[in-house]
């Protein structure tokens, strides 16, 4: 029997599902398995403190799949740069009049948390914002801390860290 309906796009990639054995190479997840993912899922929570899965927090900034909304949201993936290391997000993140042309992370430095203080602006409708936060880090078993006010600007729909301010 020939089926003479098109063919199911599926992400790109034209399948054509003729018999119940094609169902049987892409089989439907058993519902357990989906549950164990989401609760590996809730097991990883957000490196920011956001209280929120990686996954659907800062994970998505940090691989470029969408842009911070707001100015905490950048500072709060800035801080998971910071703690996975990559320098190039946080590179991308800075705005051009204030960037350093490299930036090259304490190999060392161990993250352990972010706590956000205040906000004043930098919502999805300013172009400007401000963020108050301490991080906490250790190098070579020694404690510490940095309090920063962080100045954020929108341009173009997307927010960059400008400068800081340390407390």
């Amino acid at each position: 029997m020939v089926d003479e309906r098109p063919p199911l796009d599926i992400e790109g990639t034209s399948i054509r599902i003729d018999s119940l054995d094609a169902w049987n190479e892409h089989p439907i997840p058993d519902i357990k398995s989906v549950r164990k993912s989401e609760e590996s899922t809730m097991l990883n929570p957000c490196l920011c403190g956001s209280g929120r899965p990686f996954d659907d927090c800062c994970g998505p900034h940090l691989s470029a799949r969408t842009i911070a909304p707001t100015a905490e949201a950048l500072m709060r993936s800035r801080y998971s740069a910071f703690a996975t290391g990559q320098a190039d997000y946080l590179l991308a993140t800075w705005h051009p009049t204030t960037r350093p042309a490299t930036l090259t992370l304490e190999p060392g430095l161990r993250w352990l948390g972010l706590k956000i203080l205040s906000t004043e602006a930098g919502g999805a409708t300013d172009q400007e914002g401000w963020v108050t936060f301490v991080a906490r880090s250790k190098l070579q078993g020694r404690a510490q801390r940095l309090q920063e006010r962080s100045r954020f600007v929108r341009e173009h729909g997307r927010w960059f860290y400008l400068d800081g301010e340390l407390g």
